[in-house]
């Protein structure tokens, strides 16, 4: 399987034969010595042949590249099998408890994540959405891990590794960032979400979205 805009490498299986491809150094560097080298290349232009792999992943990566189309359309001409892209689906993220902190986060995530429709249009008419619950034990540090341990969010060290709070103006950051600790220390926050910290799972914006061929 190929796995394209790879990053660390920490979503890929280890009982797999992986390829993956990622235009950043910085990340190629990440990668831990048990995992593959990753070949320095772009989602727009995968330096392998047609049908050459039986299967190609794209795993939070969308929101970084180029040209949508065009990497979508490479994805499925190097596969012979399924493509699997995973994603957030940014019009179900006022689903979620943050958005009461940081109302601006939405804007945020409109303009990086690509809409549902345009990922299904690259893809194929006979492309599949499916929701991806979250549990929560999840061990990932992307935002939504979080939904029921909201003091992580207070840590700056959690947060460092969140790209969202980078792109937000430094005072709705510390606004948001008050409001939920004052909301913690009230009990306010567990009066209405606290049924979140023993749920098992949260379904969300997170999804993927794939075909078979």
């Amino acid at each position: 399987m190929l796995n394209v805009g790879a990053g660390a490498g920490s979503y890929e299986p280890t009982d797999r034969h992986v390829l993956a491809v990622e235009p950043s150094p910085a990340m190629r560097a990440r990668r831990p010595a048990s995992a593959v080298p990753a070949i320095d290349a772009t989602a727009e232009d995968v330096p392998f042949d047609d049908d050459a792999v039986d299967a190609v992943t794209a795993l939070f990566t969308l929101h970084q590249w180029r040209d949508l189309p065009r990497g979508l359309s490479e994805m499925r001409r190097v596969s012979r099998g399924p493509v699997v892209v995973l994603t957030l689906d940014a019009c179900r993220l006022d689903d979620f408890w943050l958005s009461r902190y940081w109302p601006e986060r939405l804007d945020v995530a409109r303009d990086r994540f690509p809409d549902i429709e345009e990922v299904r249009a690259g893809l194929g008419a006979e492309s599949t959405v499916e929701a991806v619950p979250i549990p929560l034990d999840c061990t990932d540090g992307f935002v939504e891990a979080f939904y029921g341990h909201p003091e992580a969010l207070l840590d700056p060290d959690v947060r460092a590794a969140q790209s969202l709070w980078q792109r937000l103006d430094p005072v709705v950051l510390d606004r948001g960032l008050a409001a939920l600790s004052d909301d913690l220390d009230s009990g306010r926050w567990d009066e209405e979400y606290g049924h979140l910290r023993s749920r098992p799972t949260f379904t969300g914006p997170l999804c993927i979205v794939s075909i078979d061929r």
